[in-house]
């Protein structure tokens, strides 16, 4: 996608969009993988409803809600990155342009996988019969609420890593592929929560090397 590199203080609301645009294309490509085994669950207990000539929860509505949740991650972070872009935390090609502001969240991103919040959403994107369980409707307003409410627990589990693109650059192909696989081991792989803490020791390493 074609950005507009020009300083901060000349984009347009066209300019804007499309730096949403990107940032939702960037999220779903990112996170989509990494949901592919509920979304199997999803399709699974859908088969067995319809065999049962019972109502259902559409698949493409569970991830259609799935998308929404994180396009309003895109919202958030497309306007914190044009606040950043203002602040000179950003050059033009969308990395850090600050050795502190790169420590900072690179620091917050590894602290934060130690949270109880972060292991708890953790935990309900591993398991998520809990969520589907509690939260199961059939229709299509029940496959968008529960869609979004997954989204919503893999939003707070991965939220800080997703920033860490602020520091290696926003549109570093790179560095998108490493983040998808570490969200992917987190959330699918064999002891993914002791996996996520010491990911966190990286990144807080990573960031004091910064300071230092």
């Amino acid at each position: 996608m074609t950005m507009n590199m020009d300083p901060v203080a000349t984009w347009q609301s066209s300019d804007i969009f499309l730096l949403f645009v990107m940032w939702a294309i960037m999220m779903a490509g990112m996170m989509l993988p990494s949901a592919i085994p509920v979304i199997m669950l999803i399709d699974k207990i859908n088969q067995q409803q319809l065999s049962n000539q019972q109502s259902y929860t559409p698949t493409l509505f569970f991830v259609l809600g799935y998308i929404i949740a994180w396009s309003l991650y895109s919202l958030l972070v497309t306007f914190l990155q044009y606040w950043f872009h203002h602040l000179a935390l950003l050059t033009p090609m969308m990395d850090s342009a600050n050795a502190y502001f790169s420590a900072a969240i690179l620091i917050i991103a590894g602290v934060y996988q130690f949270t109880p919040w972060k292991q708890q959403c953790l935990k309900f994107c591993r398991s998520p019969l809990a969520v589907i369980s509690k939260g199961w409707k059939q229709g299509l307003r029940g496959g968008l609420n529960l869609g979004f409410t997954h989204g919503s627990y893999c939003v707070g589990c991965c939220w800080f890593l997703m920033a860490i693109l602020f520091v290696t650059g926003v549109m570093n192909l790179q560095w998108i592929l490493i983040l998808t696989l570490l969200v992917l081991i987190e959330k699918i792989a064999p002891k993914g929560e002791q996996f996520s803490k010491f990911i966190g020791v990286l990144l807080t390493g990573y960031g004091i090397s910064f300071l230092v």
